[in-house]
């Protein structure tokens, strides 16, 4: 989920409290992004099934799991998940792309569904560099030099990553919750205790037994998150159930607890990202065309609209989406995310 941005924490809005061991309880995230254009459409029940049979391509350190929709020869969209969720969040966006054309990838990350790493030996990292340079090897493996991507959560702060490093490896972006960019020195900034409250997991995986909680019990902790997260979607255990197949990973949980402790700086990294997460610690600036998206009914923590519109120089636009939308927007509103990647392809 969004974190420990230094630019966004300083003005995220906590409008609710957390009671933490109610699994029935209900926030709602403060929504008060400015809007652009009309009213988007409210939450759609999910329609699609599955993707079909999946695809495996060895790409940098990991072999890849991903589905495929559209043309071969059509532009390329790459659409990117977070935690708690998997490629499903998209399996109503694809085939709308696809009818219109594009090429769809939808990847596993690291630590989700089919996705392995190739070598047992290697370090099971979650820091945010790692992951976008995952899918620039995904990119070079599929030999796709640009494309569209599109994301939330970990997959919207992968997309950011790879616009602000690489931006001649995307074309536009779509990006849940704005800008997401941050670093391990804005991670270690107190915030009143309100906001702290909302990140508690993060504290709970930064002790053991938060590990071997989510461990034992990652099936319910994920299910409490979505409701959490989305406490206006009425997912169904089946909808849950899907997903959660994904959590199986053998390296889930590694990647899922390094991430975080990462965040507050009690992991390390790979020395092999340090360059890469110093120039991301500055806050680069993106030039990509983007459209930043947010939920009415986000109950995750994300920052005011407003606080990062000047983080993109390029075309920019931002899209409120109404109906009670969570933070798994694609998923709960597959349509207005499609429509925000074809606008931003547009562009």
């Amino acid at each position: 989920m969004p974190e420990d941005v230094k630019y966004n924490r300083r003005r995220f809005l906590s409008t609710a409290a957390m009671t933490i061991a109610a699994a029935e309880l209900a926030m709602i995230g403060s929504a008060k992004a400015q809007t652009s254009g009309g009213a988007s459409p409210a939450i759609k029940p999910v329609t699609s099934t599955s993707f079909g049979s999946l695809k495996q391509i060895d790409a940098g350190v990991l072999n890849v799991g991903y589905a495929e929709a559209g043309p071969a020869n059509g532009p390329v969209v790459i659409l990117l998940h977070g935690w708690p969720y998997d490629i499903h969040s998209y399996v109503d966006v694809a085939p709308l792309l696809a009818s219109k054309g594009y090429r769809v990838i939808v990847p596993y990350l690291r630590g989700y569904g089919s996705t392995r790493f190739l070598s047992s030996e290697t370090f099971r990292n979650g820091q945010p560099s790692a992951l976008a340079v995952d899918i620039t090897a995904l990119m070079d493996a599929l030999k796709i030099e640009k494309a569209i991507l599109a994301g939330f959560d970990w997959g919207a702060r992968t997309a950011n990553i790879i616009a602000a490093l690489w931006p001649e490896r995307c074309k536009a972006m779509v990006s849940v919750s704005g800008y997401l960019i941050g670093s391990q020195e804005a991670g270690k900034m107190p915030l009143p205790p309100k906001a702290e409250l909302q990140w508690w997991y993060q504290f709970y995986f930064a002790t053991d037994r938060g590990r071997a909680g989510y461990d034992q019990y990652r099936h319910d902790f994920n299910k409490l998150i979505w409701q959490l997260a989305s406490p206006k979607w009425d997912f169904n255990d089946a909808t849950f159930d899907r997903t959660a197949a994904s959590f199986d990973n053998p390296d889930h949980v590694s990647i899922v607890i390094h991430n975080y402790r990462w965040r507050l700086g009690l992991a390390a990294g790979e020395p092999r990202y340090d360059d890469l997460e110093k120039r991301l610690a500055e806050g680069p600036v993106i030039a990509v065309p983007t459209i930043t998206m947010e939920g009415d009914a986000n109950g995750a923590p994300h920052a005011d609209a407003s606080s990062y519109a000047k983080k993109f120089s390029g075309k920019y636009a931002h899209r409120l989406v109404t109906g009670g939308v969570g933070h798994n927007l694609p998923q709960e509103a597959p349509k207005a995310f499609a429509d925000a990647v074809v606008e931003v392809d547009r562009s």
